[in-house]
């Protein structure tokens, strides 16, 4: 008995992080669909130009699609938050290999990015929804339940779908339940620095925080 109720509750917890994902998916899918022809060579993000930005984003998708095929013995990141923790040292010191998947990704959309997105975004739904009793899967942080691990792809997707809009002027805003759960991931991440006070006095305009203050 105890062991159904378990299921039943990874069941819910993953059905409502398929959502959550779903919609964040379909939200930068969408904003792909308007971004400027003339756009793509453009500035994006730091030293990405657009198409290696929206290349770098879309491997929210590949990574879910290619670590569902991988299942992992053992479940080592308990939390969405603890999966930034755990791999906040690796993009630090490896931030140049980053930045080229970012730009290979870029390379890999091909002459028509949008209808490669679209194609990843079926694949990776596709996937998502024919995992069942949320599989551990193998991360680069480790084993991850699938329903701790697609809030971080949700996560990605709506902070570069904001960074996408921002780069091509284009006004967003992202779907109200992927927005709020990127906002509590955020501050769950800020909690386990020890950055917790900082950011609620920040958010309450009491101090700032630091230029270029990042949780991620």
């Amino acid at each position: 008995m105890r062991c159904r109720h378990r299921r039943a509750i990874l069941a819910t917890v993953l059905t409502v992080a398929r959502a959550h994902f779903v919609q964040a998916g379909r939200c930068f899918v969408d904003l792909v669909d308007r971004v400027p022809h003339d756009a793509w060579d453009g500035e994006g993000l730091g030293e990405w130009d657009l198409r290696s930005l929206v290349g770098h984003t879309s491997r929210s998708l590949i990574t879910v699609i290619t670590y569902l095929q991988q299942p992992a013995a053992a479940e080592d990141v308990p939390s969405a938050g603890v999966y930034y923790q755990l791999i906040s040292q690796q993009i630090t010191a490896n931030a140049a290999a980053v930045a080229e998947r970012g730009r290979q990704a870029g390379v890999a959309l091909g002459a028509d990015p949008a209808a490669t997105v679209h194609q990843l975004f079926g694949e990776a739904i596709a996937a998502v929804e024919t995992a069942d009793d949320d599989p551990v899967i193998t991360t680069i942080a480790g084993g991850m339940r699938l329903s701790r691990y697609l809030p971080t792809r949700a996560f990605e997707l709506t902070v570069h779908s904001l960074d996408v809009a921002a780069a091509c002027g284009i006004e967003l805003t992202p779907p109200a339940a992927a927005l709020n759960e990127a906002l509590h991931l955020a501050v769950d991440v800020a909690m386990l620095r020890h950055q917790g006070a900082d950011v609620l006095l920040a958010l309450t305009g009491r101090q700032s925080l630091p230029s270029n203050y990042s949780v991620v």
